[in-house]
């Protein structure tokens, strides 16, 4: 039975690490967030319920309160010890996804936890116990670049529209510039994570679903830009695990970087997803403004306003606004051809097509509790 120590237990990807993981017979440590051990204990329930794995699944996953910014994540040193005696593998999923956060806070979510991560893969590597180490990143790191984005340690200078894509590419320069070539660890860059491929499952609504209700026009009365030939990579949540699972238990993939995106070829058109989700939410008898195109510019101005008037949910959704706005003035292009080249005879990439309707019934069902 392999050990594993899991960062960012209850996010969207680190949580279907998890599920996935005990699911094949593995032990689960969790670090968590958490004021106090009732919380943390809350914490863990509620991923159990998610799971629905069942009793004996529960008896294999223990959850730490700890913080992945602080050295040895805030646990005594007789805990540290103990996780570092007892795991094989570490998983670091843990992130602020806050695009607009201080750059010294965004670093210290993405570099200083890089550095705590590292510090306790080198201690279990020490006692001879470590087989992998899984880092998931983004294919944010790209930045500005209008190039695509190599599968690879990315050396070239570029420019970012926020800090988080500046801090997560400082963390990758980090990893590059600190870790000996044999250290057995694996990069991952997701793009836009959204629910099941079968069955449109997350634990929580993140940015896409915010975007759903943008481009139905239920936030703007409407107004929306025009959206032009731009393409959005989403990539399935079970997807995203399957391949870190995998991915766990290759020692051909360490030193690799894998883009976890469906690809240029594949991402979605953002004229044609705002017709479906329209047409959706219709359908499901939520009504939609008339569609009205306006300068990027004009609705930028018009957010703070609308923010300052809408309901508090709204509000959260205007907020994710501005980051969306920015990504439409450049074409992002995330090719993904060597990593469906390691990943394909194991695990074959769907197509947004395929699964677009199961992540509108999903979040159609329970929009209401976002």
């Amino acid at each position: 039975m392999s050990a594993y120590f899991v960062t960012g237990g209850t996010g969207v990807v680190g949580s279907a690490i998890a599920e996935r993981l005990l699911a094949d017979g593995d032990r689960v440590t969790l670090l968590l967030r958490a004021r106090d051990d009732t919380e943390l204990a809350g914490r863990l329930d509620e991923l159990v319920r998610f799971w629905e794995l069942g009793p004996e699944a529960r008896t294999r996953v223990d959850a730490l309160r700890g913080d992945t910014t602080v050295p040895r994540f805030g646990l005594d040193e007789a805990t540290f010890e103990r996780v570092a005696a007892g795991c094989t593998h570490v998983v670091h999923c843990a992130a602020i996804v806050k695009m607009n956060l201080p750059l010294d806070e965004a670093r210290r979510a993405a570099v200083d936890a890089a550095r705590n991560v590292v510090a306790l893969a080198r201690a279990v590597k020490a006692r001879g116990r470590l087989e992998k180490v899984e880092f998931l990143s983004t294919v944010g790191v790209s930045g500005r670049r209008t190039e695509p984005l190599p599968e690879r340690w990315i050396t070239e200078p570029r420019e970012f529209h926020n800090t988080y894509e500046q801090a997560k590419a400082e963390a990758e320069d980090w990893l590059r510039s600190e870790l000996e070539p044999a250290f057995p660890i694996t990069i991952h860059r997701p793009s836009m994570v959204v629910g099941e491929a079968g069955t449109g499952r997350v634990i929580r609504f993140q940015i896409f679903y915010h975007l759903l209700e943008f481009l139905s026009g239920r936030r703007t009365r409407g107004f929306a830009p025009a959206l032009g030939a731009t393409a959005l990579d989403i990539v399935p949540v079970d997807y995203v695990a399957g391949a870190v699972v995998w991915s766990s238990r290759q020692r051909a993939t360490s030193g690799k970087v894998l883009h976890l995106c469906s690809g240029p070829e594949q991402a979605v058109p953002l004229p044609v997803l705002r017709e479906q989700v329209r047409a959706r939410f219709a359908a499901a008898g939520v009504p939609c403004p008339p569609a009205r195109t306006i300068p990027v510019a004009a609705l930028k101005a018009a957010l703070p306003i609308a923010g300052f008037l809408a309901p508090a949910k709204a509000r959260r959704a205007l907020a994710a606004l501005p980051v969306f706005l920015e990504y439409l003035a450049g074409k992002q292009v995330f090719p993904n051809v060597e990593t469906r080249r390691v990943l394909n005879d194991v695990l074959p990439l769907p197509a947004p097509r395929t699964y677009l309707d199961a992540l509108f019934d999903y979040y159609l069902a329970r929009r209401r509790q976002a």
